[in-house]
């Protein structure tokens, strides 16, 4: 099998790729910007695993790029997890639509461009599975990253539209749902710890899922239930919470 990794250089796409190196012995295309950091990643993987791994530069919000460097891909893949997003500044997208501009970007843009390449080549062939990572953050509009969080909630979207249509044709498609993780892109924010979530640990969950052709899954697990509560407050005591 052979799997494209979209924003390798994340610590949850890293925990993922070695999970998939290790147990299915799969072949990989690690995709993302920064080529240095990347290819050592691709060399750590290649040793410890012994599987072919591939590191490719890849631009989540070089639109234009996108059907080249698919195109590229020689063979193409069998799978697809898109693991690439922004978390960004909820105080300076308030301010600065250029910062919102970048969020909702990175986030909801790069994936819908990249993954109807992929999923146009998948629908052809009749086979192949997608896995996308969303977040618990689009389950609903918190005041405190309402940017982000909506940019998510569309992805969310996007793959449930996306699951629909490809199903048709022998097409998984999956919609990963973390909550907090310890990653370089929270390790500035003051987050619960009893809730947090290790990279290993949201990888493990993801591989579980997808031997099993899950649907939705959120990770820790115990997320589906404090959003399932979340969502279901009433507006106007919503309103008046400071999340």
């Amino acid at each position: 099998m052979k799997l494209l990794i979209l924003g390798a250089n994340s610590d949850v796409a890293h925990a993922i790729s070695k999970k998939f190196a290790k147990e299915k012995k799969c072949d990989l295309y690690l995709a993302s910007r920064d080529m240095a950091l990347l290819e050592k990643k691709t060399r750590d993987i290649k040793a410890r695993y012994d599987v072919d791994a591939t590191a490719v530069s890849f631009d989540a919000v070089d639109y234009s790029s996108h059907k080249d460097f698919y195109e590229r891909l020689d063979p193409k893949p069998d799978g697809v997890i898109l693991a690439f997003g922004y978390l960004g500044d909820q105080i300076k997208a308030q301010e600065k639509f250029s910062e919102a501009k970048t969020v909702i970007e990175s986030n909801y843009m790069g994936a819908v461009s990249i993954l109807e390449i992929i999923a146009g080549d998948f629908e052809k062939r009749g086979s192949g599975f997608i896995i996308g990572i969303s977040s618990v953050a689009g389950d609903r509009g918190r005041q405190s990253n309402y940017i982000y969080g909506s940019a998510k909630g569309a992805v969310s979207l996007y793959l449930g539209g996306l699951r629909n249509r490809l199903s048709k044709k022998n097409i998984h498609v999956m919609t990963v749902l973390p909550g907090f993780m310890r990653t370089k892109m929270t390790q500035n924010l003051e987050l619960p710890e009893k809730l947090m979530a290790e990279p290993d640990e949201a990888a493990e969950d993801i591989y579980r899922a997808y031997k099993k052709k899950r649907n939705i899954i959120y990770t820790k697990w115990f997320w589906k239930y404090i959003m399932l509560i979340i969502r279901n407050i009433p507006e106007p005591i919503f309103k008046r919470m400071s999340m």
